[in-house]
């Protein structure tokens, strides 16, 4: 099937023009885009959208999120990370899910996502206490269901709780210790051939989703589960996807546990290359910075998320600077409580303003919006497929109606999309040549009666999770105690402050 896009305002995020508004028309042959340019004459039996008064632009690029957390949306609050977790990721009496509870709530997020502009994801799935085959699969049919693309991981922990957080054992009753303690993470063995057999059974499904191995954090794993599932992700060109020194109790964990920072630890075993995406990014240190510059690495700033769980600010501008490649994410669908990533690049736009006052250190709507689309891609590995209009690119794209309030008066395009625009002005999504979305309505799901379907799963589930919350809420005078001891500690390294042109400021 072909479709010819005819007088678009085009924002391509890619080739000669970048950022920079165009008038033109965009072929699509199949899932590709084959041609870009002024008046392409409509071939026999080609569909045509008549685009005039249309922005289309690539569809947003949700670099890092964790969809496990939508059966929590809007039920905390004022929690920091470490607290926080005992609820969201249960150390204690967590029971899996049934893989219908779990088709549903991906399917929850990546409705939402389709529908506020999101047509690529990259889903850091986690499951208390550790994730089947089945599980896996749940969330895989429910992308390949609605139509999105999607980087699926299997994230991993394959260490104690206890081991994993600084001072736990000198905090965490012996009783309580002994308690963890007999829930067994899988070993290294066990989750490289989950990695292997989930690779084989999921990735490139229907020419949009993909797998990836996820090793939670360097803290969280062991160095041999690290060393294995940089292997495999090498071998197959996915993402080593992690999380590192996202608060500064982990910017606590590295010297505690290992005499150096996280990031110098990463760099040591060989595991900070262009492969490797990492989460947050923000209690690093000038040293840090350099090392990751020169690796090459990606980070996915989750900006709401980071406010939310008052971790702090990531050095965003430093990072660019040192030649980081920076997406963008929402994190998990309970420390955002939102899946629309127009709310994202509007807080990206915006947080980074008050770090300094030198103003020409500020990010600017064109690099912003480059977080939220190629960038994005290249965080996932993925960058030659989609996150730009480019011709041999999949057809990922954005229908804007341009004559919305959001649009009114239209003075510069990038900064109405960053600063005005919340999704509301979308008419329809395409990904891979399909449109999934039309006049604000799925295409390829029934919304109303998986949402009707979930809400009447709900009571069932938070029965069982208000049990769950009272059983791990005993360790929370701990975790407590060590979250503060940590927010009193000195380590080099103020994210809670502000960066200006010459450094940190208290």
């Amino acid at each position: 099937m072909s479709t010819l896009i005819q007088g678009a305002t085009i924002v391509a995020m890619g080739g000669n023009t970048g950022t920079e508004p165009f008038q033109g028309d965009i072929l699509i042959e199949g899932d590709s885009i084959t041609k870009i340019g002024k008046d392409i004459p409509p071939s026999p039996g080609v569909e045509v959208i008549d685009a005039r008064g249309k922005l289309v632009m690539p569809g947003l690029v949700n670099a890092h999120l964790h969809t496990g957390e939508a059966l929590y949306k809007g039920r905390y609050d004022n929690l920091p990370l470490e607290l926080w977790m005992l609820y969201s990721y249960p150390v204690l009496d967590a029971e899996p899910l049934g893989e219908r509870l779990i088709y549903l709530r991906s399917m929850l997020v990546a409705m939402e996502a389709l529908k506020t502009g999101t047509t690529c994801f990259t889903d850091d799935m986690y499951e208390s206490p550790q994730q089947s085959m089945a599980q896996l699969g749940a969330a895989v049919q429910a992308y390949d269901d609605v139509g999105i693309r999607a980087t699926v991981s299997g994230h991993v922990v394959n260490k104690n709780y206890l081991d994993t957080v600084p001072f736990a054992r000198e905090h965490v009753p012996a009783a309580l210790q002994d308690e963890i303690g007999k829930s067994a993470p899988p070993s290294t063995e066990a989750y490289l051939e989950f990695a292997k057999e989930a690779y084989t059974r999921f990735h490139d499904r229907s020419g949009r989703i993909r797998f990836m191995v996820a090793p939670s954090a360097p803290q969280r794993c062991t160095e041999d589960l690290l060393l294995g599932a940089n292997e495999l992700a090498q071998q197959w060109k996915v993402p080593f996807h992690t999380h590192i020194v996202e608060t500064k109790v982990q910017g606590c964990t590295g010297p505690a546990l290992y005499g150096r920072s996280l990031m110098r630890y990463m760099h040591d075993l060989g595991l900070l290359h262009p492969g490797v995406t990492i989460a947050h990014s923000i209690w690093v240190s000038d040293e840090d910075i350099e090392l990751m510059g020169d690796a090459g690495v990606s980070i996915v700033h989750n900006v709401i998320s980071n406010q939310k769980l008052g971790a702090g600010i990531a050095p965003v501008r430093k990072l660019l600077g040192a030649g980081v490649n920076v997406g963008l994410g929402t994190d998990g669908i309970c420390s955002n409580d939102s899946a629309n990533m127009f709310d994202v690049i509007k807080a990206a736009g915006l947080i980074h303003k008050v770090t300094t006052p030198e103003y020409g250190r500020w990010l600017n709507a064109g690099e912003v919006l480059n977080a939220g689309t190629l960038a994005g891609a290249k965080t996932a590995r993925i960058e030659h497929l989609t996150g730009s209009i480019e011709v041999g690119k999949r057809a990922d794209l954005l229908f804007i109606d341009m004559k919305t309030s959001a649009f009114t008066p239209c003075n510069d395009i990038r900064n109405h999309l960053v600063y005005c625009e919340n999704g509301s002005s979308i008419e329809a999504v395409m990904v891979n040549g399909d449109i999934v979305v039309r006049d604000g309505k799925l295409t390829r799901v029934d919304e109303a009666a998986l949402l009707e379907e979930l809400r009447q799963l709900m009571p069932e589930f938070l029965s069982y999770h208000a049990k769950v919350e009272r059983s791990n809420s005993r360790l929370f005078p701990y975790i407590d105690e060590i979250h503060k001891k940590c927010a009193l500690m000195d380590i080099g390294v103020n994210r809670l402050g502000t960066d200006d042109a010459y450094g940190t400021r208290q």
